[in-house]
């Protein structure tokens, strides 16, 4: 008996503390909305065409196509790097790590006012093995779980913007 009144006294305490569902309304609310009116410029490299197809994907709808116009544009610039770590007595490296860094910038295209500017990153470490086939290899799957998570990131962030803005995105 007494669990249920500690239920229904925890869910009294909850619906007064203001959260709110961030994609309320799924893909019609005003969130999603706002994020298919984003439109994802070019992004230089293939670490650029990695996190601008994985942004893309994200923002599926009206300006994320590249067609010119969408009400924003996302401008991304990315810094991504490769580190040894971890060094042998003969000066090989046994570990790297890849680091991705991305700037944006949510854009009006309206009046090119900046609406948001922020940054995502991420990094993975990598085991350098004897073989460079593997090695390299392990390196384009650590960018390639780099850019969908700094992807993720950006538009997790756009979300919370969208939804902290009634008149922007």
């Amino acid at each position: 008996m007494k669990a249920p009144l500690a239920l229904i006294a925890l869910s009294l305490t909850l619906a007064g503390c203001g959260l709110k569902p961030l994609y309320a309304g799924g893909g019609s609310g005003a969130v999603a909305n706002a994020l298919t009116q984003v439109e994802v410029a070019p992004i230089e490299g293939k670490a650029g065409w990695l996190v601008g197809n994985a942004l893309r994907d994200r923002l599926v709808g009206g300006g994320g196509d590249g067609s010119g116009g969408a009400r924003y544009r996302l401008d991304v610039r990315l810094d991504d790097q490769i580190r040894g770590l971890g060094v042998r007595a003969d000066d090989s490296v046994t570990r790297e790590r890849r680091t991705l860094r991305a700037r944006y910038q949510l854009i009006d295209t309206g009046n090119n006012a900046v609406l948001l500017d922020a940054s995502a990153g991420s990094d993975a470490g990598i085991d350098v093995v004897q073989s460079e086939y593997a090695t390299i290899a392990a390196e384009n799957t650590a960018l390639e779980r780099l850019s969908e998570i700094v992807a993720d990131q950006i538009v997790a962030r756009l979300a919370t913007y969208a939804r902290t803005q009634p008149t922007a995105p």
